[in-house]
Formats: structure tokens, sequence, C-alpha cells
């Protein structure tokens, strides 16, 4: 006997959903991914950062690749920037694409601290918190090299920070973006203010908890006020683990638990929570790690890492998501609600063509093959 398949509407990730202001028609959510394309001198986006995104702009919400507030936030090559003329100008075409498809996109902000590299920087020193160095490895115009110790903020250093990112979300609104988010994952520039072993300060923004988070929760009131208070998503990942400076013990998540109750007293659109890695490919996402941040979290959440159409599913019917985000599947899957809708296979991506530049790897992945038509 065989088994029924799945039809659209017995699926929750093609159920609409409410954001705030946004009407998501299904709630399968472009995760942000890096592919380095923007490799002209402005790092602004082209031609090509608009027919990838409007490939992908049936999904509920598209969040794009992290991109710079400002030039000091730099520390991946040929990522594309929000904090001149010409950058707003590219988004603002990357924007109306996808609208004109019918489609919703946020621009994610990026800062990356200490793991960026002088050669990045025109030779300058990365900032950070405190001068200690993360031990991760920047990507280069010359390939991955390894960080440096960084130059400890100042105070007006932080001040300037949080004004850069004020300017980039008011940016962005002109660029005709639906909302912005916040990036705030992995061994970047805040989560090295949130991690005591990296922020070794003893002035407001460090010396305990409160004062590690007060950075992220400074950047999300300034980020708002061009959005009027709304709009405004946050990304964190508090079982990040790469290294020997990041952990995901019992201390480190009882601070994530108090800073997502705090971000419940500033206007924050959504959490985006990046889970658990899966203990090997195709195993089932940790939907208990996803669950802690529920019970605390009185907005919308979108779920990331590991999903697949199964567990997107299962993750929204339990009520632990929203929402669930996909990189590597919509990398190779631009049509991926399509395939989720209908039951097809995903294609794999090619991991070499991720940050090699030109439409390779990039805008070559094939819609569902349909065969004879009878499946």
């Amino acid at each position: 006997m065989s088994t029924p398949q799945l039809t659209a509407l017995d699926q929750p990730l093609l159920q609409r959903a409410e954001f705030g202001d946004l009407q998501l028609p299904n709630r399968v959510v472009t995760a942000p991914a890096t592919r380095a394309r923007a490799t002209n001198a402005g790092l602004a986006p082209t031609d090509l950062h608009a027919a990838y995104y409007s490939q992908r702009a049936g999904a509920g919400l598209v969040i794009t690749e992290g991109t710079w507030v400002s030039e000091r936030a730099i520390g991946f090559a040929n990522v594309p920037g929000i904090y001149s003329e010409e950058q707003v100008d590219g988004w603002r075409r990357v924007t109306d694409a996808v609208h004109v498809l019918g489609g919703r996109i946020i621009l994610q902000l990026w800062h990356t601290g200490a793991a960026a590299h002088p050669d990045l920087l025109g030779g300058a020193l990365p900032i950070g918190p405190s001068a200690v160095n993360p031990h991760e490895m920047s990507f280069t115009p010359n390939g991955f090299k390894e960080t440096v110790t960084p130059r400890a903020m100042t105070a007006a250093d932080i001040a300037d920070t949080v004004a850069e990112y004020a300017a980039a979300a008011a940016n962005a609104r002109r660029a005709g973006f639906d909302g912005v988010e916040i990036h705030a994952i992995g061994p970047y520039l805040i989560p090295q203010f949130l991690n005591p072993r990296l922020n070794r300060r003893d002035d407001a923004y460090g010396g305990d908890a409160a004062g590690r988070r007060r950075l992220l929760l400074d950047l999300v009131d300034a980020v708002a006020v061009p959005w009027d208070g709304r709009c405004v998503g946050v990304r964190v990942s508090p079982y990040w683990n790469v290294g020997d400076l990041f952990a995901d013990d019992e201390p480190t998540l009882a601070e994530y638990d108090a800073l997502v109750s705090a971000l419940n007293q500033h206007p924050v659109a959504y959490l985006h929570v990046r889970g658990r890695d899966v203990a090997q490919p195709g195993a089932a996402p940790d939907l208990d790690a996803i669950a802690r941040y529920r019970q605390r979290f009185h907005g919308p959440l979108i779920a990331n890492n590991g999903f697949d159409r199964a567990s997107g599913n299962a993750v929204i019917r339990a009520g632990i998501a929203d929402a669930v985000s996909f990189a590597t599947h919509f990398i190779a899957n631009p049509d991926l609600v399509t395939r989720f809708a209908l039951g097809r296979e995903l294609t794999a991506g090619d991991h070499d063509t991720y940050y090699t530049g030109g439409v390779r790897g990039y805008l070559d992945y094939p819609l569902s093959d349909w065969g004879d038509g009878s499946r």
C-alpha cells in the first residue's frame, strides 16, 4: 500500500503567516547566505544579485546575505555593503525585481568585528570588544587568512558603530527593503561582545552579562528608528561552539535566555534562531533547542539549521516555530517552495562555487526536472 503524499494544504510550511507588518504567503524563508558575488570595487550589488534574489522570490520571506554597515565592518571579500549611494542604488534594483514578482525582502546587517583581517581594511587593525584574537579564518582577496589581535573599541568606536547601523538601516529603507535583520550569529562582532572570553571590558558594555548584551540592545533600538519601531528582526546562535573561544555550555545558554527575554522589551519584529548543528547529514534537528527560546520570546520565531521539508513541517506543527529558514537548500533549489509543495526531490549544492564569483553555482541551478509530467 503506497504512502499518500502530503498536499500543499497539509503542510504547515505552506500556510500563510503574519510577521508584524509583513504578510507571508508561506513559511519557507531564505536564510542569509554569503555568496561573494560583489566583485566590483564599490562592493555594490549587481544584476547578478537582482537575478539571484528574484529567482527565490517565491519564498514567504527573502533574507539577504549579510551586508556591511560600513567600510570598517568588512571581514569577507566580495560581500556587498549598504553604506554608499552606489550600493543603495544596486540594492534598489534587487528589491524592485523581488517586489515585481510578489516577494518580500529583508536586508541583513553585518559587522565582523575582530573576525576581520587587515588585508580587508586597508592595513588597519580590525576592532573588537577587547584586544583578544578570536582565532578565526577571514576570507581575504588572497584566500583565507588567520585573524590577528584586534584593537579594543573605545567608547567613541561603539557610539560610531551604533550610528553606522542606524544609517545602514535608513539606507535599507531607501533601497526599498521591507525590513532589516541584525546579524548576531557566529564569531562576529555582536557575539564577540556577548562572549566573556572575548569581551573583557569593565565599562557599560562588559563586566557582566547585562553589560555584554547592551550593544545588541542599543543596536536594536537604533536600527528601529528609521523603521518607525517596526520590521526589525534579530538572528542569534546560542549553540555556536566552533573553535576554542565559543561554547554552548549551560552558562552561555543561560545568558542567551536572559538576552532573548530582554529583546521582548525592545522593538523586535521576529527572532531568528540558529539551532544546534545536526549530528550527521540527514539527522533530525534538535527541536528542544529551538523550543527553549520559543518559551522566552513573545513574537514570531524563525527556526534554522539542518531542517528539511519533514522537520520544517514538524517544528511548525508543534508550535515551536512560526517559520523555517533554509540556506543550502535555497542555494541549489531556487524553486524550493514549489518542490516542497509537490514533493519533488532537492538538488544538492556545489560547495566549490559558493564564493567563486560569477554565474556558475549562483544562477545556473535548474528548476525541478518535470520529466514527462507524470509526477
